[in-house]
């Protein structure tokens, strides 16, 4: 054998000339690609996901709708109140799709298969929640359509209510790294669904998506004033509709909820990077 072809062997590898980092960056928005397009073949899935915030905007503004108007400021419309809590809602919901995904592809043997590929490991996960944000730009618009047609109206400027989209997206981005944790850490779909609900049902329903904190119990309204989906959903609805008069200012909301994000992403992410090379 050559002193070339040895020489050669031991060079790093590179995806046609890219330094790594630029093939990192290709590995994980082809992996990302390919989480998206399973949303395309296998429908169902995004279909489903989606049926549930609907039933939930439809129940609480019809249904519910009366009874809690009255706990709200005059002149504040419950769906105006409703519906930015229901984008956060789904967007905590839909991350559950990053512990079921990852828990797949443990259990099935193909992320095994991914770690024999000359490709960067960081990849994986990256592409994974790089998949997953791009899934909620995609719901985001549709539950935007869905609340415009009950009667949800954005009172607020381009700029201020963009801002409350992008925080959105971030807070989704945030607890996708949370839910692939739970997904690497469970290696099993079924025990990664049953295991993310009591971190969810506390954090959604014991929070101001879809009433005001002061309707609570004294003894529950000071975790879910300051409880992580709490302090997003009053941002964005702050960015959405503008401030709501007895409230603290939107800003304060917004530091908070970016508070939760960078901090949670900063715990989660390393956690699960780990896990990840423990685990195949």
């Amino acid at each position: 054998m050559s002193t070339q072809v040895v020489e050669q062997r031991n060079l790093p590898i590179e995806h046609h000339g890219l330094g790594r980092f630029s093939a990192g960056v290709a590995d994980m928005f082809a992996l990302a690609q390919r989480n998206l397009i399973s949303l395309v073949r296998v429908p169902q899935l995004l279909v489903f996901s989606t049926i549930q915030p609907i039933i939930f905007v439809l129940l609480f503004r019809y249904v519910f709708g009366g009874a809690v108007q009255g706990s709200l400021p005059p002149g504040v419309p419950y769906v105006e109140y409703l519906m930015p809590g229901v984008f956060v809602q789904t967007a905590t919901f839909g991350a559950l799709g990053s512990a079921i995904g990852l828990a797949t592809d443990v259990k099935s043997g193909l992320l095994e298969r991914f770690r024999s590929l000359p490709m960067a490991r960081s990849a994986v996960l990256t592409g994974r929640t790089l998949g997953d944000l791009g899934r909620n730009v995609f719901v985001t618009i549709l539950m935007l359509i869905v609340g415009f047609l009950v009667g949800f109206r954005i009172l607020t400027p381009a700029w201020e209510a963009t801002c409350g989209v992008l925080l959105l997206l971030f807070f989704g981005y945030m607890l996708s790294w949370i839910f692939a944790t739970v997904g690497l850490w469970t290696g099993d779909p079924e025990t990664a669904q049953a295991a993310a609900f009591p971190i969810l049902a506390p954090l959604v329903f014991a929070s101001s998506a879809f009433v005001p904190v002061s309707s609570m119990p004294s003894w529950l309204q000071g975790f879910a004033e300051h409880q992580p989906v709490s302090v997003t959903a009053s941002a964005v609805r702050g960015l959405l509709i503008g401030q709501i008069p007895g409230v603290a200012s939107t800003s304060w909301y917004v530091i908070q909820s970016l508070f939760w994000c960078v901090g949670l992403i900063a715990i989660f992410a390393p956690l699960a990077v780990r896990r990840y090379r423990t685990k195949v």
